[in-house]
């Protein structure tokens, strides 16, 4: 009745074809939020012919800058885009408390940061399922990535294959045998590999926005920033958001 997560190999995936059942129209909803992952998987979904939903969450994080870059990159890519707001009264992140400190200059992944939003991404992951079943879309892409990232447990394969097998247990279609597929393009690829992926697929990369804070400029100290950086440096491209 379900049908299993076909996350698309880190390696030579720009080349891999996506199947999709013959008479399934090509719609995928994209988790957009502005940073520099989700714009590529919003391209790299785009490249592969679907017709993309952009899903934008207000969800109270610290600053809005990244959702107005998520707008200009849904027009930028012809794709239908929607802002979804909604509340976490009980915060329990520095994301969405001002009062707690952002990390700065922290070792990546010596712990889960207070960064992390509880639930985060299957609170996203459930709206686009939603979302997708009722425009009866077939795939949802999201920009998450387990090389080069600060160690939040929603970004994981392990995660992402129970979640779609939740979906499709928990949905009309995909009791039907209609269900949907995750695709998480970026999951094993590092940051410098992701910029390169960029270059390819002409993401316009000023127009994104990684940058915990909200700033005039990026703060290149949050873990965001150290891991855009890096990315960077290592593909020897300059970042025009500096």
């Amino acid at each position: 009745m379900s049908r299993e997560l076909k996350v698309i190999p880190s390696r030579a995936q720009e080349s891999k074809k996506i199947k999709i059942r013959k008479n399934q129209i090509k719609r995928a909803v994209v988790l957009l939020s502005g940073g520099l992952d989700s714009a590529v998987a919003l391209f790299y979904a785009k490249s592969k012919g679907f017709k993309t939903y952009s899903l934008t969450f207000n969800y109270g994080q610290r600053h809005k800058k990244e959702i107005s870059r998520a707008a200009k990159l849904a027009r930028r890519a012809a794709s239908h885009w929607q802002q979804l707001v909604i509340e976490l009264p009980w915060k329990g992140s520095s994301l969405l408390d001002k009062k707690l400190k952002l990390p700065e200059g922290r070792k990546i992944r010596a712990k889960i940061p207070s960064t992390y939003v509880p639930g985060r991404n299957i609170i996203f992951l459930s709206f686009a399922a939603s979302y997708a079943e009722s425009i009866k879309a077939g795939a949802i892409f999201i920009g998450v990535n387990i090389i080069d990232y600060s160690g939040y447990p929603d970004c994981r394969e392990e995660f992402l294959k129970s979640i779609q097998q939740s979906i499709n247990i928990g949905t009309k279609r995909g009791v039907e045998n209609k269900g949907v597929r995750i695709y998480a393009p970026l999951l094993k690829k590092n940051k410098q590999q992701i910029v390169l992926l960029a270059k390819r697929l002409n993401v316009p990369l000023e127009m994104t926005w990684s940058c915990y804070k909200g700033e005039r400029k990026p703060c290149g100290v949050c873990d965001s920033c150290k891991l855009r950086k890096s990315g960077f440096d290592k593909a020897k491209v300059i970042d025009p958001a500096l």
